[in-house]
């Protein structure tokens, strides 16, 4: 019988234990802050109905949706004419959905729960999710979004309380991040100004392409949507615009002075930036006229963030949706939330090999095992470190102990004890620093201050 040789699907990944120990850092790091702030934990199933996904996230979005099979002969019930349409064929094969996102899994838990919850509603979400995308560095088909919102509030204070939120995050991680900030009503008043107000979705997802594609190919692609060739002209300016904040301010309100929709997206901003103008932010931040994030549900102020040190696309990324809920029945629920990627984050400490060298150690210390008259005199000192919370193995055999060394050298921990008969006999353990090479003889009522 021939064997079958292991693997895994393209864009997903075994995460051995030093990247689980790097990744649970990422992972504390970022509630910690999350709770300091007063967001609650919540958790929503890993498949949603695809009634709840489809629609939500546009027509390219909906393309990369996990469609799960129903269970049983799902087939028979397809009709001949439904295999040349594959919308039909996905509504009568598959009902069911691997959630894109952590934001409509929750606007669908804020509905269905609206009668027990308070109100702003500030929750975080740190699960994976799943894409059908092409899988490139920096893009994988299975990664954790770790998200933090507020719902039930239109107060701009919440977008800058995100953007203190993600600074702080990201100063704790030692990312140097620059974090660009724009407004969906920004853009559709540029829409509006040059005349294709209908065509905001299709202008919004070309730009956000601009990093991507270059500014050649975005004009392309909006000149293929239906825009004209006077119209894309008139969006030159945007798409190239210059200078610090104050200016790209005067630049665009002389754009939007006629668009009463952009000109509020413009007052929005200026509002923001002036609470965060009275705050201790770290980062960088500016507005970006480019910036436009793809999804359909975003109304209002935009953010993406990018690391200055790395080439990579965004890190994290969000922004203020008004309606989210009404698509549920629950109209006029304003949120805002930001999403950080957990994947691309440890990527970028990875590269920059900003991990803390304790993140990369489980055990601290190490028993050298030379039999059974030995590892009888270590178990007490050994159950009495572990409960002190020191991270203490045993080796299991009685190995030789070259054997054991390697051992540890292999696992980095920092710490092994040697106990042989003359360590016994004078009630002392003989503890090897790994990193010096140093040795210490201490006693039993010394050992524990010594790790402490």
């Amino acid at each position: 019988m021939a064997f079958q040789k292991p693997s895994i699907p393209r864009g997903m990944r075994d995460f051995g234990p030093t990247e689980m120990i790097r990744r649970n850092y990422i992972f504390d790091t970022i509630r910690s802050v999350f709770q300091v702030y007063g967001y609650q934990p919540l958790e929503t199933p890993t498949m949603e109905n695809l009634s709840t996904l489809m629609g939500k996230y546009g027509e390219e979005g909906d393309k990369l949706l996990f469609k799960v099979l129903n269970s049983g002969n799902y087939i028979e019930k397809a009709t001949e004419e439904s295999f040349q349409d594959y919308k039909k064929l996905t509504t009568i094969i598959a009902e069911k959905g691997m959630r894109y996102d952590l934001t409509v899994p929750f606007a669908r838990y804020v509905v269905m729960n609206r009668n027990e919850l308070t109100f702003p509603f500030k929750r975080y979400q740190i699960q994976p999710v799943w894409r059908a995308d092409k899988p490139q560095k920096g893009r994988y088909r299975e990664f954790y979004q770790c998200d933090v919102d507020v719902i039930g509030s239109n107060s701009l204070l919440n977008e800058a309380e995100l953007v203190n939120v993600s600074d702080a995050i990201f100063s704790k991680l030692g990312i140097n991040v620059i974090i660009k900030i724009n407004n969906r009503k920004i853009l559709a008043g540029i829409a509006e100004i040059i005349g294709f107000p209908n065509k905001i979705i299709d202008i919004t997802i070309a730009i956000d392409k601009i990093d991507k594609i270059g500014i050649d190919k975005v004009n392309a692609e909006l000149l293929e949507k239906g825009l004209s060739e006077k119209a894309i002209q008139q969006l030159q300016p945007i798409l190239k615009i210059g200078g610090n904040n104050s200016d790209k301010f005067l630049t665009i309100s002389e754009f939007l002075a006629n668009s009463e929709i952009g000109m509020q997206g413009i007052a929005e901003i200026q509002t923001l930036f002036d609470y965060l103008k009275k705050q201790e932010i770290k980062a960088e931040y500016e507005i970006d006229l480019t910036l436009a994030r793809g999804l359909n549900y975003y109304t209002g102020a935009i953010f993406e963030i990018k690391a200055k040190d790395v080439q990579m696309g965004s890190i994290s990324g969000g922004g203020r949706y008004d309606d989210l809920t009404g698509i549920f029945g629950m109209p006029d629920m304003s949120g805002v939330g930001i999403s950080f990627g957990a994947d691309r984050i440890y990527d970028v400490m990875s590269e920059l090999n900003l991990f803390p060298t304790e993140v990369q150690i489980s055990t601290k210390v190490l028993f050298v095992n030379f039999g059974e008259n030995e590892i009888n005199y270590c178990l007490p000192v050994v159950s009495r470190l572990r409960k002190n919370g020191i991270s203490t193995e045993v080796y299991p055999d009685a190995a030789k102990i070259k054997k054991q060394f390697s051992y540890a050298d292999a696992k980095k921990i920092p710490f092994v004890i040697i106990v042989g008969e003359e360590e016994i006999k004078n009630n002392a353990y003989k503890v090897k620093d790994m990193n010096s090479g140093t040795e210490t003889t201490l006693f039993s009522d010394e050992i524990f201050s010594f790790f402490k």
